[in-house]
């Protein structure tokens, strides 16, 4: 999966956990975009590494991990803040 690829996932991921976690976060658009980034490539390792598959493109399990790392994420850069 190109970079490419990974940002447009991070940004959707981002934009989405924002909405599935919303929160008093100061945070603007491009920090959003950040995590989802991170999110997306944390989702990604993680799924690899416990052996639920490979993200392999855009499909509907590659979209799914890339939300769930992009989840664990913001929740830990909001436990960091504060």
């Amino acid at each position: 999966m190109g970079i490419l690829s990974w940002i447009v996932f991070g940004l959707i991921a981002g934009v989405l956990t924002k909405w599935i976690m919303p929160g008093k976060d100061s945070d603007g658009f491009i920090v959003t975009v950040i995590l989802g980034i991170i999110g997306a490539v944390v989702g990604g390792w993680i799924s690899t590494l416990f052996g639920f598959g490979k993200v392999d493109g855009f499909n509907t399990g590659s979209f799914a991990v890339a939300v769930v790392g992009a989840l664990v994420v913001l929740f830990i850069y909001r436990k960091l803040r504060s």
